[in-house]
């Protein structure tokens, strides 16, 4: 997250609390009037619900942008993009390199091999 987006969020948190206290500081000083004693009710002031979404769009905002970069929706474009960079982001890295268990490309590129006749076949030499 980047230092502007942090100040954004920040600021916009700020706002959001500001905005909440700002509620409810309304709402206890309206509550003894005689308008809601009638079961009339009162509205939030314009001001407190403008500072509230612009509070909340600050936030959003500042999510964003600091957002790390999307990841593929494919599967097999992330697994793509992961062996081409090396294998370095792989999340199962230490499953593969775990010694004593079958490793299944190598088995899979000797199934291959002898499939196409390249290797012959075990027993039959």
């Amino acid at each position: 997250m980047g230092f502007i987006s942090r100040i954004i969020t920040l600021f916009g948190l700020v706002l959001l609390a500001h905005a909440g206290y700002s509620a409810h500081e309304h709402t206890i000083l309206y509550s003894n009037t005689a308008s809601t004693a009638s079961g009339g009710t009162t509205a939030l002031p314009l001001d407190i619900v403008i500072e509230a979404l612009v509070s909340l769009v600050l936030v959003s905002a500042g999510l964003v942008l600091g957002a790390e970069k999307l990841k593929p929706i494919s599967w097999s474009e992330w697994a793509g993009q992961i062996e081409r960079e090396g294998g370095g982001r792989n999340p199962y890295r230490r499953l593969e390199e775990r010694y004593g268990f079958w490793d299944v490309r190598a088995k899979r590129k000797e199934f291959a091999d002898w499939m196409k006749g390249e290797v012959p076949v075990p027993g039959k030499e």
